[in-house]
Order: structure tokens, then sequence, then C-alpha cells
């Protein structure tokens, strides 16, 4: 999904990604798939926890939520995603996309657990 990390901010559990959907993305009427957009947010949560992990943790997506809010068309998305609130080892997401002009076009909350890194392999 060409994605790039603008910024990111440990300390604050946020993270700025960019993405870029291609025409491979569409479906017949040239509007970028629901299933990407889920997936570019979904890359925007976990990265904003994981930003605040410690190196022998990882986290596991318990769920995730999207709102589709817009037709979006092949181009340069960019997201925002942030921990909301973390208690022991679940986290509270959330996460957005934007066009090239700024408009909303997406949105995602997420529950994330954090787990040792060893177990990732099992955590799905």
């Amino acid at each position: 999904m060409g994605m790039e990390i603008l910024d990111a901010d440990a300390g604050d559990g946020t993270i700025r990604p960019a993405f870029t959907a291609t025409e491979n993305f569409t479906n017949p009427m040239g509007n970028v798939l629901g299933a990407f957009l889920a997936a570019m947010l979904h890359d925007t949560v976990g990265p904003a926890l994981l930003a605040t992990l410690r190196p022998d943790q990882f986290q596991s997506t318990l769920e995730l939520t999207a709102s589709f809010l817009r037709p979006v068309r092949p181009g340069r998305l960019f997201g925002t995603g942030r921990v909301v609130h973390r208690v022991g080892d679940i986290a509270f997401l959330e996460a957005a996309l934007t066009d090239g002009d700024e408009r909303l076009v997406a949105t995602a909350t997420a529950t994330a657990r954090v787990i040792p890194l060893d177990e990732a392999p099992d955590a799905a």
C-alpha cells in the first residue's frame, strides 16, 4: 500500500503515515475498495500502539471497526492514529484517513492487546 511514516511520537502515542492507493485497489466505478481503506486504518492504529511499546512487546488487534465516509479515488491518503487509552495490556485506539484535499474519508476504532513478543506468532 506504499506506506510511509511521516511522523511518530511515542510519548503521545500518535503516528502520521501516508499511503498510495493505486488503480489496483479500485472497484469497477474507480473508487478505492473499503477493504483497502480498512487495511490502511489498521496499519495506522497498530503502529501508533507499537511506537509506545518496549522492544520485547508486540500487539494483537482484537477488533477493528471502520466507517467509510465518502468515495475515495486513487492517490495519496494520509492517516492519523493515536492510542486513546491503555489499561494494563488492553489498548483503545483510533485512526482517520484524509485525502489529498484534507477531506476526512474514513475512520476507525480498535481494541488491541499488548503481548510479549515471543507470543506474537500464537496471538492470532
